[in-house]
Order: C-alpha cells, then sequence, then structure tokens
C-alpha cells in the first residue's frame, strides 16, 4: 500500500507538496502552450498552490521534528480550505461576472505585487467569463483546481487527525 500509517504525516507532505507544484505546472503549460488566460480568481489559485507547495515541502524536509510538522500539516489544510474556497467561488459567482476587477483576488494579487513580482506566473490575462469557458475533459480548469485542494485538505486533516 502507498500510503503506509506510520508515516502518513511524512507521506502527506510530500504528496502534497509534489501536486501543488504539479498543479501550478499544468496551469503554466495551459496557459503558455495553449493560449488559457487566467483570470484574478485562476491567478489566486496559482498563488495558493505555490504557497502550499512550499509549506508542505518545508514541512516534508523535517525528518524528525514531528511537533513541528504538525505544523505544517495543518497549515496544509488551511491553505488548501482556502484554495478550494477561491476554486468554488470563482465556479458559483465568479464564472457569471464580465469581470474580476476588484473582485477580492484581483485585490489581493495587486496588493501583494504579483504581476510585478512573477509575470510568467500571475499576469492577469483573462477575464473570469473567458476563464470560464476554457475546460479539461469537459469539466472548467477550476473545477480540477478545487477537487484536488478538496483531496489535499482531506489528506491533510487526516494525517493531522493520525498525530
Amino acid at each position: 500500500m502507498f500510503l503506509q500509517p506510520s508515516k502518513l504525516p511524512a507521506q502527506t507532505l510530500a504528496i502534497t507538496c509534489l501536486a501543488s507544484f504539479a498543479a501550478l505546472t499544468a496551469a503554466l503549460v495551459a496557459q503558455h502552450a495553449f493560449g488559457v488566460r487566467p483570470c484574478a480568481w485562476c491567478v489566486l489559485q496559482r498563488g495558493v498552490f505555490l504557497l502550499l507547495g512550499v509549506v508542505a515541502g518545508l514541512g516534508w524536509l523535517l525528518k524528525r521534528n514531528t511537533s513541528l510538522r504538525s505544523v505544517f500539516l495543518a497549515l496544509s489544510a488551511a491553505l488548501g480550505l482556502s484554495g478550494f474556497a477561491a476554486a468554488y467561488y470563482q465556479w458559483t459567482v465568479a464564472s457569471k461576472l464580465v469581470s474580476c476587477d476588484m473582485t477580492l483576488a484581483d485585490r489581493i494579487v495587486t496588493a501583494l505585487d504579483l504581476e510585478t513580482l512573477l509575470p510568467k506566473v500571475f499576469m492577469i490575462t483573462g477575464s473570469c467569463a473567458d476563464a470560464d469557458k476554457y475546460r479539461l475533459i469537459g469539466l472548467p480548469y477550476e473545477v480540477w483546481s478545487g477537487l484536488l485542494f478538496a483531496g489535499l485538505t482531506v489528506l491533510a486533516l487526516l494525517a493531522v487527525r493520525k498525530r
């Protein structure tokens, strides 16, 4: 079995780290190779995936410090939940808006100056209505993102409970 109960916290952090960076890579490939234009909510989710990958990676590197590892698992669960909330909001509300200007996602990305910091990753080039048109195997990208965030959150909560 891949997930061993005795190693669940470390394995959860490893899976979360790798899956988060894989999701970010997939988003960048979709944008730069296939012309998918991200809206503010897409970019916000990229930021959450990046932060989640870094947090989980740091927790994964803590080989022996189990109490600190629990903190990183809890942070991973919180980030996963916030990413899920962003994806759910994009799917249910923002996708029906013509523009994402001045929404919470746009204000966060602008306040953190992410577009200037890493424009190839965080540049908002599409609107929420445009982003809703992009599909992968019949589902909007934000649904896939939300499913991944939900799965990683559940996994982190199970690992926290295991501790």
